[in-house]
């Protein structure tokens, strides 16, 4: 039999170490495998057996003993035992693509990863012209995995064509390929999942990138916080290099890409992609006007891709299965799949995979099985700190960007914090605003003062000082930052303040949490 206990950052968080060490004591060295997304099971013990693959969670350290004396027996008798655990709900009712291969073996084993398909995308890429590559992307219909959901088939094309052609003696337009893995909105974590379950996608993906557009060298703008993640990427990136999947003539091709990982500067800000590369350059974090894009002029004046973990994540996927395939998954113009990640006031936190168009109360009901507390779920904010925060009355939406626009509210990077009927939405208003207020990079004034003076109107209106002006000012308050703000930062700071005014409008007379 072999055993599985993961190495990622939740696991780790719940007990894993101990667990595996348990283990050791018992003589028995676990495969240390990535979370397959189930995180209220974490420690997840996995067991292959002759009957197929089965689980026990959550673990502790005390529980190894019984397990083994279990499966010695009949495990399942044990009060952990999960049985097969491809057939649990939250996971067998899923559409994987990106984590297809997440929690199924080491993550930085390079075996592993191309016996479960890994590399293919590449090995595909090397036979294609950069404009077949860029074709296939836009053919898929992927879109950033950001706020912006911009085409990234567009962009691509954008950095391909730029530089103009190389006069015979001049060496030919450098270009740069720049994963923003700066993951910070609340109640986000599939970037760091990819990173610590299936790094070689993220290799492979940006490899691919960078043969698209001609760039021969990429960074992984790394959080500062996922120290895992940033172990776990140098391992892969070192075995990459070594297996001449990256390198000056990746697979004997002749075509050249190098790839390091970038720590983060700590700052909510860098998640900008300008700001992201004032910092690459040793800057501080600001965000840039623009034009120009960075797709012409990015990361040292030069034409860049700048994409998140999923975006880059889902190239390996396409190349391999075909852009048809991936344009199979989803609705109108989202296509594929999305990762939506379950958090805050939730029984059942963790990352579900599914194609575009699942609904936001089915993924809250059906997979996160209401609050943790067990109290009704009064608001569901989408998106991050800058989403809206929605009532019941919009909880049948499809989970689309088009679909989520109609309503004031975004999917962003497709996270989810769960509300229950506790929650004082006007202390949440004030939280956003007093938010930007810490994170602003202060180049522009309606973001940089604009938050400070949104804080204090709030307060005099949860004071009921002049409320009906005060309510009036906050509104126009919210235009300014809206429309004047350089970036989303404060441009999109409105959202989760405005909703929450719109919605439970009880919560700002000063009374406290009202029912609405």
């Amino acid at each position: 039999m072999k055993f599985y206990i993961p190495q990622d950052t939740t696991a780790l968080a719940c007990g894993a170490e101990a667990a595996a060490h348990a283990l050791q004591a018992a003589g028995i060295e676990p495969v240390r495998n990535g979370s397959r997304g189930m995180f209220w099971l974490e420690p997840l013990l996995e067991v292959d057996t002759d009957a197929g693959r089965i689980g026990f969670g959550p673990v502790s350290s005390k529980d190894i003993p019984s397990i083994l004396d279990a499966l010695e027996a009949d495990a399942s008798s044990h009060d952990l035992y999960l049985g097969q655990v491809e057939q649990i709900d939250y996971l067998a009712s899923q559409q994987r693509l990106t984590y297809a291969r997440a929690g199924l073996g080491d993550p930085v084993c390079l075996d592993n990863y191309q016996a479960l398909n890994g590399f293919k995308g590449l090995k595909t890429a090397l036979a294609m012209t950069g404009q077949q590559i860029v074709d296939q992307v836009k053919d898929s219909g992927l879109r950033g995995r950001g706020g912006a959901a911009f085409p990234a088939g567009i962009k691509w094309q954008t950095v391909h064509d730029a530089g103009g052609s190389a006069a015979a003696d001049k060496e030919p337009c450098q270009k740069y390929i720049v994963c923003n893995a700066d993951e910070g909105d609340s109640g986000t974590f599939a970037d760091r999942l990819v990173m610590e379950s299936d790094p070689y996608q993220l290799i492979e993906g940006m490899a691919i990138a960078g043969l698209a557009v001609g760039a021969t060298q990429g960074y992984i703008y790394l959080r500062s916080e996922y120290p895992v993640a940033h172990k776990l990427l140098d391992i892969a990136i070192e075995r990459a290099e070594a297996a001449n999947f990256l390198g000056d003539n990746i697979q004997g091709s002749g075509k050249a890409f190098h790839l390091e990982v970038r720590l983060g500067a700590g700052a909510y800000i860098c998640g900008e992609e300008t700001s992201l590369l004032e910092s690459l350059e040793g800057k501080r974090g600001m965000v840039r006007a623009k034009p120009p894009l960075p797709a012409i002029e990015g990361l040292f004046g030069k034409p860049t891709v700048v994409n998140n973990v999923l975006t880059l994540a889902a190239i390996s996927t396409i190349l391999e299965q075909g852009a048809e395939t991936y344009q199979n998954f989803g609705m109108g113009r989202s296509r594929g799949t999305l990762a939506i990640q379950l958090a805050g006031n939730i029984k059942r936190g963790g990352l579900i995979e599914l194609a575009f168009g699942v609904t936001l109360r089915e993924v809250v009901e059906e997979y996160g099985q209401g609050t943790y507390s067990g109290r009704p779920i009064r608001a569901i904010q989408v998106g991050g700190p800058l989403g809206a925060f929605l009532p019941e009355s919009q909880w049948d939406t499809p989970m689309d960007y088009e679909a989520f626009a109609a309503i004031k509210a975004m999917i962003g990077h497709g996270g989810i914090v769960v509300f229950d009927d506790t929650a004082d939405m006007a202390a949440q208003a004030r939280f956003a605003m007093e938010f930007c207020v810490v994170e602003s990079c202060g180049k522009c004034t309606p973001c940089r003062i604009g938050s400070v003076r949104g804080v204090e109107v709030i307060d005099r209106i949860v004071a009921n000082e002049n409320r009906e002006n005060n309510l009036i000012l906050l509104h126009e308050l919210c235009d300014t930052m809206e429309m004047g703000s350089l970036c989303a930062m404060g441009g999109m700071t409105p959202f989760p303040v405005r909703s929450a005014l719109a919605h439970f409008p009880s919560d700002f007379t000063g009374q406290g949490r009202g029912d609405n």
